[in-house]
């Protein structure tokens, strides 16, 4: 943020506030300018970016810890640092104060530029973004999208595939990431003179970091794109098909290479995540690599013996012999007709309930009359 303004003023939340008060006021922020609901509004769609940039950092306890510390350094203007001076952009910001190596004083930082200072350059480009990385002009890898996508539980004990539409940020096609409408001019910045950073300086201590007017890019187009509004990215659906191996199982993931967001510059595309839900099943529950199928049988079949016929996972039928006298709950398995996952396969294991008819007609209601007598019941 440019002047001394900072992601905590941004959101209008203290820096002391805890997650949850941030994370309430930027939904509140969000809903309020999101482009979608401002139309005829196109400062709120400046207003909605630089809130989202501001809840990416501080929503986030690792970057908010990483951004804080900075803050303290003065990196950000106004806020803490090693004099009490606001910060001022500059050019060329003063050394530490000694008179530079071999004159017998501490050296004298010339130019700070966090971009080739390692762990500082990762956690600007981390706090920041793509707007970061934009001063390098350079290819970059395209978004990684994770999504969570429910998965039939047949096709997940079997394998196979699913369809699964995805949504991710893409290199606007009109304006190919420049943000200029059609036809528009492009000028050099005049905040940061074309270099698409600004030097913010604090005592003696200074750092560069992305024009928050340019975002980086060094130019400004006379007319912004009016596709993405400017940014130089669109929202994409796409449909891509997933391929589900056996005996997957809720919470497994996989990654698709190249499927994500496609790479600005000529950058590689992401990754494509995808987190399996998988549903259950009308029929079968699952024990591991075993299924449980539960078939229900009547009081005769239970008491004298019977056959039944169960459909296996394939689809093929199986039948069961059930012994007199079988009890509720009582399982019989059928080998090698369950799961199978890496070379082991499950059994199915088939689990009989009694049903009770709810009414009898005449020869029935004598028969089970005869059967009570015979068996010296009272009712």
């Amino acid at each position: 943020m440019a002047n001394g303004t900072d992601y905590y003023a941004v959101l209008g939340v203290p820096s002391s506030a805890p997650a949850d008060e941030i994370k309430k006021q930027y939904r509140r922020l969000a809903k309020q300018y999101h482009p979608d609901a401002n139309q005829n509004d196109p400062k709120a769609a400046d207003r909605f970016k630089e809130i989202s940039e501001a809840y990416n950092v501080v929503g986030d306890a690792e970057k908010r810890k990483q951004y804080d510390d900075m803050r303290r350094l003065g990196a950000f203007g106004g806020v803490g640092g090693f004099n009490s001076g606001s910060a001022r952009p500059s050019s060329r910001p003063s050394g530490f104060g000694g008179t530079g190596p071999g004159q017998g004083g501490p050296g004298t930082f010339n130019d700070f530029d966090v971009g080739g200072l390692g762990g500082l350059g990762d956690l600007f480009s981390s706090m920041f973004g793509a707007g970061a990385r934009a001063r390098n002009k350079g290819p970059e890898r395209g978004q990684t999208v994770e999504q969570t996508v429910e998965i039939p539980f047949r096709v997940a004990a079997t394998g196979g595939k699913v369809p699964v539409d995805i949504e991710v940020n893409e290199e606007c096609a009109v304006c190919h990431g420049n943000g200029a409408a059609p036809g528009a001019q492009l000028k050099p910045c005049t905040e940061c003179s074309g270099r698409g950073v600004i030097s913010f300086g604090q005592g003696s201590f200074a750092v560069n970091r992305p024009c928050p007017v340019c975002v980086g890019r060094g130019s400004i187009p006379s007319e912004r794109c009016p596709t993405c509004r400017g940014t130089g990215e669109a929202r994409v659906r796409r449909k891509v098909l997933i391929s589900v191996p056996s005996g997957a199982e809720s919470g497994h993931k996989v990654r698709l290479r190249g499927q994500g967001g496609k790479g600005a510059a000529g950058g590689q595309a992401g990754d494509l995540v995808i987190t399996f839900d998988v549903q259950s099943d009308r029929f079968y529950k699952r024990d591991g690599l075993d299924l449980i199928a539960t078939v229900p049988i009547n009081v005769a079949q239970a008491t004298l013996g019977s056959r039944v016929s169960v459909r296996t996972l394939d689809g093929k039928k199986v039948a069961i012999r059930i012994p007199a006298g079988t009890s509720a709950g009582k399982r019989f398995k059928v080998s090698g007709q369950g799961i199978e996952k890496d070379g082991s396969k499950g059994d199915l294991l088939v689990e009989v309930t009694i049903t009770v008819p709810g009414a009898l007609n005449e020869a029935q209601e004598k028969a089970m009359r005869d059967f009570a007598e015979a068996s010296g019941l009272k009712y």
